[in-house]
């Protein structure tokens, strides 16, 4: 039985990397069945509405979705399609690789990200010339299901090798309801599935990261630090055009590499599609295509160890000549 895969490629860079994606994902011996949505600025601009009803229930029906970038309309493309495949929980893994010039070339973490809740919440009001409230949603039912896969990540050996407890980060000190509610609930699963977890500030967490990324491997954490934080990591490992992730719901699943638009190069051919190819391979993997998704990703990183490689990680190739020569890998 074929695989459907809804292709959401945005806008930007989005419109080069996915279709790198895709074509990494149609080299391999699978019967997928590849369907295409518009999202993003310029379909705001044609249509009227940013995330059009057809291309939201593309995403919810099919097995699994790629999805590129969204520009100014970003809040209105990815929040609802990770509504659209049911998602709890965000994975975004940074690691460093060989021969990638890195700030910590020792830095392998994965951030697991509350996906619905926070300030992401949409709950925002202009209540005067003056005036303007952000409401921050923490539930502890959203809390306990990330910390519940969080703690399943660990135990099926999904995380760093030799990393097999979680590190909590929050600011419960401050935000003591919202950020309390979660840390008490993060710790409380974890001590149930005998799972060894600490805790970190989240600003601490920030210090500590760069001095020595080494004492930490799943990292937990609300919506809007798992996105402030994972980008920080980023900056560790040779950029943002390294990092994919995954949005993880119940029967889907939505994949996409952590970078923008990038509109400074968008259309000009030289956009790394590292990140895209990299969500590729965790998408093979949710799946089911273990083999295939190691098979990628052992690809992707001979390519990063040998050349050629883009702007981004100090050459001067193309994004066509990066993703042939991951085919050639493959």
């Amino acid at each position: 039985m074929s695989d459907r895969i809804a292709v959401i490629e945005g806008d930007g860079i989005g419109q080069e990397v996915i279709p790198a994606a895709v074509e990494v994902l149609q080299a391999l011996d699978r019967e997928f069945t590849f369907v295409s949505g518009a999202a993003g600025d310029a379909v705001r601009a044609e249509t009227g509405q940013a995330l059009p009803t057809e291309t939201y229930e593309l995403a919810a029906e099919a097995d699994a979705t790629l999805f590129g970038a969204a520009g100014e309309t970003a809040a209105d493309v990815i929040l609802p399609l990770r509504d659209a495949v049911d998602s709890f929980v965000n994975v975004r893994p940074a690691r460093a690789y060989p021969g990638v010039d890195a700030l910590r070339p020792e830095t392998d973490v994965v951030f697991l990200r509350e996906n619905t809740e926070g300030v992401y919440a949409g709950h925002e009001d202009r209540l005067s010339d003056d005036l303007s409230t952000l409401t921050r949603v923490v539930t502890s039912s959203a809390s306990r299901e990330l910390a519940e896969y969080a703690c399943e990540f660990v135990a099926d050996g999904r995380g760093p090798a030799g990393r097999e407890a979680v590190t909590v980060v929050h600011k419960a000190n401050v935000m003591r309801e919202t950020d309390g509610r979660f840390r008490e609930t993060a710790l409380e699963v974890a001590d149930a599935h005998g799972v060894d977890a600490d805790e970190e500030l989240m600003d601490a967490f920030a210090t500590k990261l760069p001095l020595d990324p080494t004492q930490y491997g799943v990292i937990v954490c609300p919506n809007l630090a798992g996105d402030v934080l994972s980008d920080l990591a980023a900056g560790l490992v040779g950029g943002l055009g390294l990092l994919p992730s995954a949005n993880v719901g119940h029967d889907n699943a939505l994949f996409e590499p952590v970078h923008g638009t990038a509109p400074d190069i968008a259309g000009e051919g030289v956009a790394n599609p590292t990140a895209a190819i990299l969500s590729a391979a965790m998408l093979l993997e949710y799946l089911g295509y273990t083999a295939d998704g190691q098979r990628v990703r052992a690809a992707v990183e001979t390519v990063l160890a040998d050349g050629p490689r883009t702007g981004d990680l100090g050459g001067d190739a193309t994004t066509e000549a990066v993703t042939t020569a991951i085919l050639g890998a493959l």
